[in-house]
């Protein structure tokens, strides 16, 4: 299914939807913590993602580091781009989703990256893992729509996300083999565009099996006559229905709607 085909949600779209407010103030406000003496060694030592060997490492690291930044440059580009790629993917599946998807995503690039530095004693911050995941969505999403490269030159989304993606792998290849001392988590952005493609295709194949179960209630010829299953009407949905469901999505998101409530969104949205 191609998400791209969602309406948005009531009241519209919105140019800084709650979700990415929220992340944006939150670190921002951690930021500024880190810069005052009094805290920026407690929460470097206590909550940036350390290497299980190092003897720093702490379970709730995984979701924290992800509020950490190591400058004004490194936290003003992740921040900027979760606003520029995001906001339309949360107005399309709505707060709650959207937060989980944000989440899965960094939690899975730290467990990821935990792996690839295996023996390393420096820690990892950021939210970039999340962020390459909101990425990673945006190019599922919107596969034909144009970025402009540096402002000039554009390029369709899909083939923006491949070149990302095929950078950070080599550029993580070339830092361990060579032992460069970057200081770039390649694995942890790599990590959350793998864990958001693995979120995005299960998602898609939960929609493709409430297909095969619509093609199974479509119409069927025996001979002159057409049996029409119970469970599916060829009436158009009333107003009052679609407001519903659009509540729903706005609840929920769009994941917690039955097939039928599916169709019916699909078929209003065409006419």
């Amino acid at each position: 299914m191609n998400y791209s085909n969602q309406p948005y949600r009531p009241g519209g779209f919105q140019v800084i939807p709650p979700a990415i407010k929220a992340i944006i103030l939150v670190n921002v406000g951690v930021f500024l913590l880190e810069n005052l003496p009094a805290f920026s060694g407690v929460l470097l030592s206590e909550f940036a993602l350390w290497p299980v060997g190092s003897g720093n490492f702490r379970i709730w690291q995984p979701l924290t580091y992800l509020f950490l930044h190591g400058g004004t440059a490194h936290i003003f580009f992740n921040m900027f781009a979760l606003w520029i790629f995001g906001a339309e993917i949360e107005n399309y599946w709505g707060t709650k989703q959207f937060n989980i998807y944000y989440f899965t995503c960094g939690i899975g690039a730290a467990l990821i990256n935990l792996l690839a530095t295996a023996g390393s004693t420096y820690p990892t911050i950021g939210a970039s893992g999340a962020v390459y995941g909101v990425l990673l969505a945006f190019g599922m999403m919107f596969p034909d729509r144009y970025i402009f490269l540096y402002f000039l030159f554009p390029i369709k989304a899909k083939f923006f996300v491949a070149g990302y993606a095929f950078i950070e792998f080599f550029s993580g290849l070339g830092s361990r083999t060579m032992g460069s001392g970057s200081n770039i988590a390649h694995f942890a952005h790599l990590g959350g565009m793998l864990i958001g493609w693995i979120y995005i295709t299960l998602k898609r194949r939960d929609v493709s099996f409430d297909g095969v179960l619509e093609k199974i209630r479509r119409p069927v010829k025996r001979g002159s006559a057409r049996i029409h299953s119970i469970t599916r009407s060829d009436e158009s949905a009333s107003e009052a229905e679609i407001d519903r469901i659009l509540e729903k999505i706005t609840r929920s998101g769009y994941s917690s709607l039955s097939a039928e409530e599916r169709r019916k969104l699909l078929k209003a949205g065409k006419k």
